[in-house]
């Protein structure tokens, strides 16, 4: 009997140690798992810079010297959204633009703090069609840093821009998306 009871407690011993080996490798995988994550963040933004995907433009201002292209015209369509929480109302003051590549443009946003606080928002832009975005080249926009409203302010906020020369000829419509996110909530 003696000699059950040591073999019981020794695949008891068995047991538990791999159960502690099988404990040690799955926090692993899931360390791995969530470093791997976190990583693909920076990587996927690092893909849509240099191949256009996703529509995102640099946050950076862009002013060249170049020829107009009065032969083509390009249709720029701007839409707007105002993320939960913000409290804000945001348009564009005209629906859209015709424009000629290489000509600047400037058109005017409008946004209204309907709170009764002080509310900073921070713009988000996208163009669609994606490969278009490497081609729209903003020269002032409110985009490039937070916008703050007093409770009931209403900010007209002008965007400077132009589609290079170089934008793929079958491109008749290009697309200016803004979402507007709650950046910092100050109190009065």
């Amino acid at each position: 009997m003696e000699s059950v009871n040591v073999e019981s407690a020794t695949n008891e011993e068995r047991r538990g140690h791999a159960n502690r080996k099988l404990g040690f490798k799955l926090l692993w995988i899931v360390a791995g798992s969530l470093l791997f994550a976190a990583s693909l963040v920076p990587l996927y933004d690092v893909l849509c810079k240099i191949t256009g995907l996703n529509g995102k433009t640099d946050g950076s201002a862009t002013v060249a010297e170049m020829a107009v292209d009065e032969s083509r015209s390009v249709k720029v369509e701007f839409t707007t959204s105002v993320m939960p929480g913000l409290g804000w109302n945001f348009y564009p003051k005209q629906p859209s633009v015709i424009v000629h590549p290489g000509k600047i443009e400037t058109v005017v946003f409008e946004a209204k703090n309907i709170t009764n606080e002080i509310v900073t928002g921070q713009a988000v832009p996208s163009v669609s069609p994606g490969q278009a975005s490497v081609h729209l080249k903003k020269i002032e926009c409110f985009c490039f840093q937070n916008q703050a409203l007093n409770p009931g302010q209403t900010k007209e906020m002008p965007l400077r821009f132009y589609l290079s020369p170089d934008l793929p000829a079958d491109i008749k419509v290009v697309t200016l998306s803004y979402a507007f996110f709650n950046a910092v909530k100050t109190e009065k």
